[in-house]
């Protein structure tokens, strides 16, 4: 029988402990030594208002509500939202509470200055970018994740892990391992083990056009291993930046030069700041941020107009 035809003929007994649908990332942090970490690692403050993403039953959502102002949570699941409304109904905590019901890659987010999330793992990496696209921004951010999606975030250049995903987000903020969490401490338990993440928006944020930077990562990533030149020759790429470059030549109101070869002048650009036999696995945002500085000086686009 369907696990929802389950839901809607249990007994009263069953309907208080929900089965919890995997498929949508319900795993239930039940340790409370655990939650109140993930809560003490936030340091909140008695003015804050904490968003929590995923509340589940709400194991995490009362330990915050102890410590911050106001908590609004963000819960698709209808049946946990009851739980949760009923769990802090009666108490001093209940009009601390706010209840979004609907998805959190889809519903517009209220003002916060802390967020803190167990979270659907399958949504890892939306979840990041659009905490950090948010505005205002907020103070810091105490994540659950898949520990290797957690790894990830934090690697450094040179590390196996080290990404796309981790220069991306360490651009946008400064994120530290903090907490390892065992799969046993969630009831359904998960298949992979877990970790949790304390992340820090850069405050102002870095003067460059997200397009443009994550772009050049995407040409330079496909191979990390190879040297940056090899990256940039491919044909796709190469046609990519011809075009690119000659519309905003257009836009511009400059002419294309008669003797423009994207192929040399890309590496004119590269031999320019040294990094044609460099490996995007070993370069840093600073090497990142050097090169694609060359290529808009030199009128080079990683987006289209």
């Amino acid at each position: 029988m369907p696990k929802v035809e389950k839901v809607r003929t249990a007994s009263s007994t069953r309907a208080a402990n929900p089965i919890f649908d995997k498929g949508l990332g319900q795993h239930i942090l039940k340790n409370p030594l655990v939650a109140q970490g993930i809560v003490e690692k936030a340091a909140l403050k008695p003015t804050d208002h904490v968003l929590e993403i995923g509340p589940g039953t709400g194991n995490l959502t009362v330990k915050i509500l102890e410590k911050a102002k106001k908590t609004t949570v963000v819960e698709m699941d209808p049946r946990l939202a009851a739980e949760l409304t009923k769990r802090v109904q009666g108490t001093p905590e209940q009009r601390k509470l706010d209840i979004i019901l609907g998805d959190f890659l889809k519903v517009d987010l209220p003002y916060f200055d802390v967020c803190i999330s167990n979270t659907p793992y399958q949504i890892s990496s939306p979840l990041v970018f659009k905490l950090l696209q948010h505005r205002p921004l907020w103070r810091c951010a105490v994540l659950m994740f898949q520990r290797e999606f957690a790894l990830r975030l934090t690697a450094k250049a040179g590390e196996s892990l080290y990404c796309r995903l981790s220069a991306n987000v360490q651009l946008l903020a400064k994120v530290d391992h903090v907490m390892k969490v065992g799969k046993n401490n969630f009831r359904p338990p998960p298949q992979v083990e877990s970790s949790v993440v304390r992340m820090e928006p850069r405050q102002p944020p870095p003067p460059v056009n997200f397009d443009e930077w994550d772009g050049l990562l995407r040409i330079l990533f496909v191979r990390k291993n190879k040297t940056v030149a090899a990256n940039f020759k491919t044909q796709s790429v190469l046609d990519m930046l011809s075009h690119n470059y000659k519309t905003y030549c257009s836009i511009s109101g400059k002419d294309v030069p008669m003797d423009f070869d994207v192929k040399q002048a890309v590496m004119d650009v590269l031999d320019s700041v040294g990094m044609a036999e460099m490996r995007a696995a070993k370069m840093d945002n600073d090497d990142f941020l050097k090169l694609l500085s060359a290529f808009i000086d030199a009128g080079f686009r990683f987006r289209a107009a």
